[in-house]
């Protein structure tokens, strides 16, 4: 690979700030994550501060009752600095709850507006481009592939709700009455000109039914985090790997907790925002739409767990999605992530899921996550196959053909370019299935070395892995800031 400069383009700096700003751990502590394992931690005292509050107010009551002179004054200014503690407490408590809300609520615009524009096309072009940005920057061998797909998983998973959330508008999927009130004459055929046709309207559906869905995406897993949660994923020492399998009843209690506890962190943590302004008409609208809106962020957090063909499915496809291309399982490899609609249909047959929205979000990413490295032959002139094999990289979401990915090349005549064209890899040339490889078994191994050689930097270490590799690993490609323009429009 050539010796380019590196560094990032600035919309790769927006991935990764976004990254941290969710699910980064920092001396700062200023990310989602470290906010809620604050609140977390400092649930117990809150909660003994307040027991021990009404306890004494209710001793000093007691006392005041039987007390006279001197005695009941002093103890009604007992009662009257206690009062004050409490309250200075529960302001305390107003305050870092807006706080968390606030800082939640600008994430979700800032994820809408890396991943949104104006028209449906462009849209899904930056949406791809988040997605596969994330993936390529995700480390894919290594120790360290756990703790970064964990840090990235709830940017992925939010961006793909979205996407999710668009299709199931298109397709005439959404049951749900709170999400068609915010539609409004909105039919699924206007959809895709929403914010061009019904700019207010639109702008209502952004903050009443997008932001929330990013919200319950971006929190989906905080429960994770509670002490109680991690006393089982880290053991009593904390010495455990929180990546590691767990046994059967520690698997369930760890999802009870996760549930009880996120769903805790949504109402408690969160919760709703305070009216600022002086009318009391709009004072009144803003609560009764912001509780509307709570009480859905509560109802796809409900039922997420068991969606049936509800809009749990929402959030639920997504999570399963994002557990296997982003997986923190010790058995994650690489090569198999284009087999996560199997285990997609197999949760879908278990009930877990809806094969309708599985369907859904097959039709929108293909067989092949964004990002992913496709090893691909390419043809002659003539359309015969080559005697070599090319690299190219997944770049655009909705394939016309799902089993097809929509790339990017990343190679030509065996050498790393640039500014690539944009191509659709057939199976009958895509080397990730194994009646294509046979296509070049009979090319000597000489030539398969030279291959490797012109292809792979670090191609002695993978002397010992196949000659005709099923797919390959773009994040060294990517670490080069000429190469994160894959996105751009190609010049035919």
């Amino acid at each position: 690979m050539s010796n380019k400069a590196s560094g990032d383009t600035h919309f790769t700096q927006q991935v990764k700030s976004l990254i941290d700003k969710i699910y980064g751990i920092s001396s700062a502590k200023d990310s989602v994550l470290a906010r809620a394992i604050a609140y977390f931690d400092n649930q117990f005292y809150v909660q003994q501060r307040l027991i021990e509050f009404k306890g004494r107010l209710e001793q000093l009551n007691e006392s005041l009752a039987t007390s006279k002179g001197k005695e009941a004054k002093g103890i009604e200014q007992k009662i009257i600095r206690l009062d004050r503690e409490q309250r200075d407490l529960q302001e305390r408590l107003t305050f870092e709850r807006e706080e968390r809300y606030q800082h939640l609520l600008e994430i979700c615009y800032q994820v809408i507006e890396l991943c949104e524009a104006n028209d449906f096309v462009e849209t899904n072009r930056k949406s791809a481009q988040v997605l596969g940005s994330i993936q390529l920057l995700s480390p894919t061998e290594g120790k360290k592939v756990p703790e970064k797909n964990e840090q990235s998983k709830p940017l992925y998973r939010a961006v793909l709700c979205l996407r999710l959330l668009d299709a199931l508008c298109i397709g005439k999927a959404i049951a749900e009455p709170y999400i068609k009130k915010y539609l409004g004459e909105i039919t699924p055929d206007q959809f895709q000109y929403f914010c061009q046709t019904d700019p207010d309207g639109y702008q209502r559906f952004v903050d009443y039914v997008k932001v929330p869905v990013l919200m319950a995406a971006i929190l989906q897993d905080i429960g994770n985090y509670h002490p109680d949660a991690q006393e089982i994923l880290c053991g009593s020492d904390g010495q455990q790997s929180q990546f590691r399998v767990l046994e059967v009843e520690d698997r369930k209690k760890l999802l009870q907790i996760n549930y009880r506890e996120t769903f805790r962190y949504l109402v408690d943590g969160i919760g709703m925002p305070a009216y600022i302004g002086n009318s009391k008409v709009e004072r009144e609208l803003f609560i009764e739409r912001e509780k509307e809106k709570l009480a859905f962020l509560k109802h796809l957090h409900k039922t997420s767990v068991n969606p049936k063909n509800g809009i749990g499915n929402l959030l639920k496809v997504p999570q399963i999605y994002v557990s296997i291309v982003l997986s923190t399982k010790a058995s994650y490899n690489y090569k198999l992530l284009p087999k996560v609609y199997q285990a997609l249909k197999q949760n879908a047959e278990r009930g877990h899921c809806s094969q309708g929205v599985v369907n859904y979000l097959y039709r929108i990413t293909g067989a092949f996550p964004q990002g992913y490295g496709i090893t691909y032959i390419p043809d002659d002139a003539e359309g015969n196959a080559t005697d070599r094999y090319e690299y190219a990289i997944v770049t655009q979401l909705y394939p016309e053909n799902p089993e097809y990915p929509a790339c990017r090349i990343a190679t030509r005549q065996l050498t790393f370019i640039s500014y690539g064209q944009d191509i659709v890899i057939e199976n009958r040339s895509n080397l990730y299935f194994a009646e294509t490889a046979k296509k070049l078994a009979n090319i000597s191994k000489k030539r398969l070395m030279e291959i490797l050689e012109l292809l792979a930097s670090n191609y002695k270490e993978r002397e010992k892995l196949d000659l005709i590799p099923r797919c390959w690993h773009a994040n060294e490609f990517f670490s080069l800031k000429d190469n994160q323009k894959l996105w751009n429009k190609t010049v035919q």
